[in-house]
C-alpha cells in the first residue's frame, strides 16, 4: 500500500513483557535491583580507577570509558521500563522513541569497538611488551578513545537521521523499549534499505570487531604458549580472562539478535535477547573485572580499610 493509504502513527505502545500485575511487581524488583547494581558497580569502578594511581594505566583508562558506557546504555532503557511496569498505556512518543534507538544504538555499538580496542591493548602489551609504553602512550590512548567515539557516532547515528522514517498504523511494538529492528517494522514504506543498512552498521560494529578481537587472542594465545614458566603462562592469561568473559557474552547475545532468526521479531525471543545485552551484561561488567583482577580487589580491599578505619590513616601522615 502506498503511504498516503496509510494511517501515520503519532506514538508507539510498547508490549512489554506482561499484563499480569504480580508478574509485573516481580519484575520491577528483578529489575530495579538490576540497575541499581549497575549504576553503583559501573560508578564504583570509575571512582576506583580515578583515585587510583595504580590503575593510571592503559587498560583501566579503556575500562573506564567501558563503564561509563555501561551506566548511560542500561539507563537508556531500564527507567523507562520500571515506569510501564506498573502502567496500563505503554505510550512513548515518536520523538521520544527514535531518541531512545540513536542512543541505545550510539552507545551499543560503542561498546563493540571499545572491547575491540581493549582487546588491541592486551595483544601488544602481551605480544610486544618492550614497546608498549611507546605504542600505548596516553597520547595515542586518548585518540584511539576519540576515535571509537566518534567512529561509533558517525555509522550508527549519522545514517537514522539521513534515512528518517515515518511510522504508521498498527503502532504496536512486541518489546520493553524502542529497539531498531523492531521500530523498523512501523515504517509506512519498504523496510528493504533500512534493513540492508541495519545489516551493513551490524557487519561493521558487531563482525569486524568480533573478528578482529579473534585475530588479537589468537595472537596473544600463541606468544603466551612461548612462554617457559607457568606461572608467567598463568600471569598472562589473567589479564585476558575478564575481557574474554564480557566480549563473550556481550557479543554472544547482540550477534544471535542481529544475525539470527529472531531478528525478524514474529516471536518473543529478540525481546529477551535484548535483556540480556541491553540489562545484564552492563550489570556483569564490573563484576566480572572486579571478581577476575587482582589489581582491582586490592585497591577496593584500600579503600574499604580507608573506610573502616579513616582514623588510622590520618595518623599515618
Amino acid at each position: 500500500m502506498e503511504t498516503h493509504n496509510k494511517t501515520l502513527a503519532t506514538e508507539v505502545i510498547l508490549l512489554g513483557f506482561s499484563d499480569n500485575r504480580q508478574i509485573n511487581i516481580v519484575l520491577f524488583l528483578f529489575f530495579i535491583i538490576i540497575y541499581l547494581v549497575t549504576v553503583v558497580g559501573n560508578f564504583l569502578m570509575i571512582i576506583i580507577i580515578l583515585i587510583s594511581s595504580q590503575l593510571h594505566v592503559p587498560m583501566y583508562f579503556f575500562l573506564c570509558n567501558l563503564s561509563f558506557i555501561d551506566i548511560f546504555y542500561s539507563s537508556s532503557a531500564l527507567p523507562k521500563l520500571l515506569v510501564d511496569l506498573f502502567s496500563k498505556e505503554r505510550i512513548m512518543s515518536l520523538v521520544g522513541c527514535g531518541i531512545q534507538v540513536y542512543i541505545s544504538t550510539f552507545l551499543g555499538d560503542t561498546e563493540c569497538l571499545l572491547l575491540a580496542l581493549m582487546a588491541y591493548d592486551r595483544c601488544i602489551a602481551i605480544c610486544y611488551p618492550l614497546y608498549y609504553p611507546m605504542i600505548m602512550r596516553w597520547t595515542m590512548c586518548y585518540r584511539l578513545a576519540a576515535f571509537v567515539w566518534f567512529m561509533s557516532f558517525f555509522i550508527s547515528v549519522v545514517p537514522s537521521l539521513l534515512m528518517p522514517m515515518k511510522a504508521c498504523n498498527p503502532n504496536r511494538i512486541n518489546h520493553f523499549m524502542c529497539e531498531i529492528i523492531a521500530v523498523i517494522k512501523l515504517s509506512c514504506d519498504n523496510i528493504y534499505l533500512n534493513e540492508l543498512v541495519i545489516f551493513c552498521v551490524s557487519f561493521i560494529t558487531l563482525l569486524l570487531p568480533f573478528f578482529f578481537i579473534i585475530i588479537t587472542y589468537i595472537c596473544i594465545i600463541s606468544n603466551v604458549l612461548k612462554i617457559k614458566s607457568s606461572s608467567g603462562r598463568s600471569k598472562a592469561f589473567s589479564t585476558c580472562t575478564s575481557h574474554v568473559l564480557v566480549v563473550a557474552l556481550f557479543f554472544g547475545t547482540a550477534m544471535t539478535l542481529y544475525f539470527g532468526q529472531s531478528a525478524d521479531y514474529s516471536t518473543n525471543q529478540g525481546k529477551y535477547i535484548s535483556v540480556f545485552y541491553n540489562i545484564i551484561c552492563p550489570m556483569l561488567n564490573p563484576i566480572i573485572y572486579s571478581l577476575n583482577n587482582k589489581d582491582v580487589k586490592e585497591q577496593l580491599k584500600k579503600i574499604g580499610s580507608s573506610c573502616i578505619s579513616p582514623n588510622e590513616h590520618l595518623n599515618t601522615w
